[in-house]
């Protein structure tokens, strides 16, 4: 069966006036500022794309699972300094997926898991068309398998 679904990130407007606040500010928040010196590797989970060489990001703490369960988390997240959030079509899946090897979870509207499974990032659309298949699956939450960073979400269309 297929499954449409949407991925989505994290917002620009969430991020953009941290970029404002001097290093020792920032560093007073547990937030460091960083120049991108190798690609890929620094991945922005506003625009959902690779950071460029060069470029300015920040790597900082972000609750990406505000849900009243177990399962509400928060992990370290690049920001790239200019990020748009990314605005993705139906079933379209953001290069910078695609070359990693991903940890895919699947919630219920309650916000547990239900679902988890580790894939090569150039079969993902086939597992979160097959995770939705489950239609207790609400969401699903994509992370890096490596490093357990969260990068976005795909929801039901």
């Amino acid at each position: 069966m297929a499954n449409n679904f949407k991925i989505k990130s994290l917002r620009s407007e969430e991020f953009s006036d941290l970029f404002t606040l001097s290093d020792a500010e920032l560093s007073k928040r547990g937030i460091i500022r960083m120049i991108v010196d190798e690609k890929p590797g620094f991945p922005c989970r506003v625009s959902l794309e690779d950071a460029e060489i060069g470029e300015d990001v920040l790597l900082l703490s972000c609750q990406h699972h505000k849900t009243n369960s177990p399962y509400q988390s928060t992990g370290p997240i690049f920001v790239r300094k200019i990020a748009k959030t990314a605005d993705l079509g139906v079933n379209e899946i953001p290069q910078m997926l695609t070359h990693r090897l991903l940890s895919v979870r699947g919630f219920n509207e309650l916000g547990m898991m239900i679902a988890a499974m580790v894939t090569e990032g150039t079969s993902l659309r086939e597992i979160l068309n097959k995770t939705f298949d489950n239609q207790e699956i609400s969401y699903i939450h994509i992370h890096n398998a490596k490093p357990g960073c969260y990068n976005c979400v795909a929801e039901r269309v």
